[in-house]
């Protein structure tokens, strides 16, 4: 069974490396040239060697004059390296124009399928295995080695021979007859290279694809358990069925995106977005997600077109004293952990038809053509039509974190840990009377809020790990972390942005805007919302803001580049109006700068180098607000406002799929509710947290497949989550004390409780119990040992006893807290912290009751609130 296994392996990396269809005019053709010619038209290609200096030289790979008489033909042709020795490619530089090549791959063998100046690639590439060591395709990027990097060949166990694989897709070009001379240069080196180029192929053998099923995902995964590996670029390889395909390092149950593409796209080295090293006892990952719609048989893994594949290759360096040329992976060695696979591996990544991929193996073109396009046509319009295990996040009910109950909460981020990170207010508030008609702040006279403002949060139990922010804002609004961990935060009424080192206490590491001064002109906001740091460039965004509908970009260091934007007119504003950019989202490898159109209902994408509109998107059940957005993955996460007056649309979240901008998915809380979901952030693993500035909670969602959504009330359960929550945060914030600001906040966590939910029951039913049950065991045993002594009297006596106890306990599980007196023993408090605030200018929504209700609920009146000056 082994040998069948390796006999299999070997078989598909081969035919793998065939990328070609079998015309019926070219079975067992080839055509015999033993002389190189060149076409005339192909000057400059007579000096396949060309020498650079003693050490480099440059081989020039060419077609040798080649008119393609069908679309969708593959030609190969080979070049032996010119050197016994043992030699390194630094470079590439394809020679080829997408108007008359699709793509082109290199491969290095020993032994190639044919000794004649060029064949069709359907009877093979190579006699023996073959690793494939370039890959050019129209639209997609070139291949760089980084510096220092090589592939080897020559030399005793290098390649002996290069084989250039070329895709004619459209011959209309050929209409004149030219001669086609596409190929690729390569540069050499006698020098030994400090790191040497690898390719490691992970692919599955035994994926069984049943007819008409909508999903079936391909799953591998191996140990890793060599000397680290550094990986830049990645190809990703299936037929027709293939709708993504995805990779991951995954170490210390962290999942890693090393690539994510769709296999109909062009089949090119893509580069990693950012370098992955792979170090040993890490696992890699990849998921190849299938549909069997259109077939009307089981499809198995196999080299004819109607055959699929699930490869994934991934090219990395290693030291060139630990190097290993090629690596292959065809096992799931950890089935149980792609249950926490990030959802984006779920999502296929849509096509556009002038970019659909070419596929074709060997044999069986001819019967299963018209079957395949079939399929392509059947293909699904949107995404969540083809995932079966749609995605779909609900609120992590044992998550303690909605008892934290800090200031408003205004913004929400994770750092580099993954840990949350909290911007809030204190005992500061947003309301009518903050600003004048000029914007300028009315309440400098409260001075600065006087708690830390920011707060590390344990993602999992909720514990504060650390707290910072104190005595710097009066009204904070955005938060985000850039890549190296810092903060970037905007304060409203101060009108400016901070960038803030978590770890320091030096103060901001640099300020934009003038303190206490709202303007428009290039050195002022007013009011700015947020700021996204692009993590390639070190490029500043600010949204600006309330009062300037705009967009600012500035250099790392905090020069002005440029804006735009401009206040939108009318009910149907136009591209790049704005009616308060209130949030801001960067998609990185798409170039793409997403901002929430907070008034207009809507979100807008625009490319970061040339400030270019992209797409709007916008949905009925947004309503009339779109407050936040984060971007992960390949999903967009929003969350619009409180509907109006008349209004149907509920306040939520909802989860979209980026490349189409459909919804994948709505949720809502169910311990507590949104009343004003200011901002929202999103990890990885689809765990999605809320902030709310009305109700001053946090929430914490996790994903969850929607085939095992659980209704909680029907459960009966959610009483009992919400109790066990509280008992969790009591418990942790007891035993973890630190500094004297967390010992405040923990403090006020402490004195917490659910709004609604009246005094703890299970906290007095076991402090009722348990001393009861004592003291009947006393008794009985006080009783038995002493009847005779103190005869009658003993049992009322006991009783009596019994019951001063036992109403000193009852005493204590129902004093309950008055958090009206717990807040206004605090500087600069206001009563308008626990009403609904005005929304005139404001963070607020537009409220149309009377403002009588709370989200809290008090043990007693609230103390009359003393006048502050201002």
């Amino acid at each position: 069974m082994a040998g069948a296994r390796s006999l299999l392996v070997l078989l598909l990396v081969s035919q793998s490396s065939c990328l070609g269809f079998r015309s019926p005019l070219s079975v067992f053709k080839r055509f015999k040239e033993t002389a190189r010619s060149f076409s005339d038209e192909c000057l400059g290609t007579t000096r396949p060697v060309i020498p650079i200096d003693s050490s480099d030289f440059a081989l020039d790979i060419r077609m040798p004059g080649v008119t393609p008489k069908q679309s969708d033909t593959y030609f190969c042709m080979s070049m032996r390296l010119p050197t016994d020795e043992e030699a390194f490619v630094i470079d590439f530089k394809p020679r080829a124009s997408m108007d008359t090549v699709h793509h082109m791959l290199l491969f290095g063998c020993n032994m190639p399928s044919s000794t004649g100046s060029y064949w069709f690639c359907d009877e093979g590439t190579c006699i023996d295995k073959s690793n494939i060591l370039y890959a050019w395709a129209r639209n997609a990027p070139p291949t760089r080695l980084p510096k220092g990097v090589g592939f080897r060949v020559g030399g005793e166990t290098g390649s002996k021979y290069f084989v250039l694989q070329v895709h004619y897709g459209d011959i209309s070009a050929f209409r004149d007859n030219h001669k086609d001379c596409s190929g690729v240069s390569l540069h050499l080196t006698r020098l030994p290279q400090p790191l040497i180029a690898g390719m490691y192929l992970m692919m599955s053998v035994d994926t069984v694809i049943p007819a008409g099923e909508k999903v079936v995902n391909s799953d591998i995964s191996c140990h890793y358990k060599k000397y680290p590996m550094h990986v830049f670029a990645y190809r990703v390889h299936t037929h027709h069925l293939g709708k993504v395909v995805s990779g991951y390092r995954v170490r210390n149950e962290q999942w890693t995106l090393i690539g994510r593409q769709s296999p109909q796209l062009p089949q090119a080295f893509y580069p990693v977005e950012h370098p992955i090293d792979i170090s040993f006892g890490d696992i890699l990952a990849a998921r190849c997600v299938f549909t069997g719609e259109g077939r009307t048989e089981a499809t198995h893994i196999g080299g004819t077109s109607s055959d699929e594949m699930c490869n994934l290759y991934i090219m990395y360096y290693m030291e060139a004293k630990h190097a290993v040329s090629f690596m292959t992976c065809t096992q799931n060695v950890a089935p149980d952990m792609f249950r926490t696979i990030p959802p984006e591996a779920n999502i296929p990544i849509p096509v556009k038809p002038d970019m659909v991929m070419m596929h074709g193996h060997h044999k069986g073109k001819i019967e299963t053509e018209s079957k395949d396009k079939t399929s392509l046509l059947q293909q699904p319009k949107r995404e969540e039509e083809v995932l079966e295990q749609d995605f779909h996040v609900e609120e992590a009910l044992d998550w303690p974190g909605i008892y934290l109950l800090p200031g408003q909460v205004s913004g929400v981020a994770l750092d580099l840990k993954n840990n949350l990170v909290i911007f809030h207010r204190g005992d500061h508030v947003w309301d009518g009377n903050s600003f004048d008609s000029k914007f300028v702040y009315q309440q400098r006279g409260l001075g600065p809020i006087e708690e830390d403002t920011i707060l590390v949060i344990d993602p999992n139990n909720a514990t504060v790990l650390q707290s910072s922010g104190k005595n710097l804002f009066y009204l904070p609004h955005g938060l985000s972390v850039d890549k190296d961990g810092n903060y970037w935060v905007t304060d409203v009424a101060l009108h400016q942005v901070f960038k803030l080192d978590p770890n320091s206490k030096e103060g901001p590491l640099l300020i934009l805007g003038r303190s206490m001064q709202p303007g428009s002109d290039q050195n002022h906001f007013c009011q700015p919302t947020d700021v996204a740091v692009d993590p390639d460039t070190g490029t500043i965004f600010v949204s600006d803001g309330y009062c300037n509908s705009r967009i600012m970009q500035f250099s790392p260091s905090g020069h002005y580049i440029t804006q735009w934007g401009e206040e939108s007119s009318g009910i149907n504003p136009k591209p790049g109006q704005f009616s308060v950019p209130h949030s801001l989202a960067l998609v990185p490898h798409l170039g793409q700068l997403c901002v929430a159109d907070r008034e207009n209902g809507r979100i807008q994408c625009f490319k970061t180098d040339t400030k270019e509109f992209v797409q709007e998107i916008k949905h009925a059940s947004f309503g009339r607000n779109v407050f936040a957005i984060s971007y992960v993955s390949g999903l967009l996460f929003a969350v619009n406002g409180k509907p109006y007056f008349g209004d149907q649309e509920p306040v939520q979240g909802f989860v979209m799929n980026f490349s189409n901008g459909e919804i994948i998915d709505v949720f809502k809380p169910v311990r507590k509710h949104f009343d004003m979901p200011h901002d929202i952030t999103a990890s990885e693993d689809g765990t999605v947290y809320v902030g709310d500035a009305h109700t001053n909670t946090v929430w914490k969602f996790t994903s969850a497949e929607k085939m095992e959504h659980r209704s909680v009330k029907k459960a009966g359960i959610e009483a009992q989550d919400i109790k066990e929550s509280k008992a969790v945060v009591d418990t942790k914030m007891e035993n973890n004390p630190a500094s004297s600001e967390l010992q405040k906040i923990q403090r006020k966590q402490k004195l917490i409780r659910e709004p609604d939910s009246g005094v703890p029951v299970v906290l007095i039913t076991t402090l009722l119990v348990i001393p009861v049950v004592a003291l009947l065991a006393i008794a009985i045993f006080i009783r038995w040992k002493k009847s005779r002594a103190f005869g009658a009297d003993s049992e009322h006596k006991l009783e009596a006893s019994s019951g001063r106890v036992l109403g000193k306990f009852r005493g204590k599980g129902s004093g309950g807290l008055n958090l009206g007196n717990f807040f206004a023993s605090r500087k600069g408090y206001s009563r308008k912290g626990f009403d609904r605030l005005s929304t005139e200018g404001s963070d607020q929504e537009k409220d149309e009751d009377d403002g009588s209700e709370s989200e809290e609920e008090y043990s007693a009146p609230l103390p009359v609130p003393t006048t502050s000056s201002s």
